[in-house]
């Protein structure tokens, strides 16, 4: 099980390419998202957000599980938070799509939830800093992540208004 959950946790490997792997990881998901979405059309909001609900929380129990395997206590070997973290502002974007809450092209939103979510993600304003220095185990790990993503949905919401 602790392989499985070092699979889950480094995202099948991402998190050990030696230079940027959040970023690395944020693209990558990005890249499998819009493909998802955007060319396979899979947009059922009900599911997304059921597969989404479930990765979060067994990310919990693979990175408690997988935190041990490294000398860090935030390794960043373990990207499945940022998986996490920027795919939430991608299905919010999908949500707002669905609304016809957007301007332009879907592509710029995709490319603005990346450049967004690596900006909080490396800037850590509260609480996703609080997050990060406070809760040094698996839930901080996760949840710093998590806040950079609400933090990107926030700009995105109100760059969908209609001016």
């Amino acid at each position: 099980m602790k392989k499985i959950n070092l699979l889950i946790s480094t995202f099948f490997g991402n998190g050990y390419i030696s230079k940027i792997p959040g970023t690395f990881t944020s693209l990558s998901t990005l890249i499998i998202l819009y493909i998802l979405f955007e060319v396979l059309q899979f947009k059922n909001l009900n599911y997304i957000l059921i597969l989404y609900s479930i990765t979060f929380f067994y990310s919990f129990y693979a990175v408690m599980d997988s935190e041990t395997e490294f000398e860090n206590k935030d390794p960043r070997q373990i990207v499945i938070d940022e998986v996490l973290g920027q795919a939430m502002p991608l299905i919010f974007v999908v949500y707002l799509s669905s609304k016809n809450l957007l301007d332009l092209p879907i592509e710029i939103y995709y490319f603005l939830s990346f450049i967004l979510f690596r900006f909080f993600d490396i800037i850590k304003p509260f609480p996703v800093s609080y997050f990060d220095k406070k809760h040094k185990n698996f839930f901080g790990i996760i949840m710093d992540d998590i806040m950079a993503g609400l933090y990107t949905m926030l700009i995105l919401y109100l760059l969908s208004f209609k001016f």
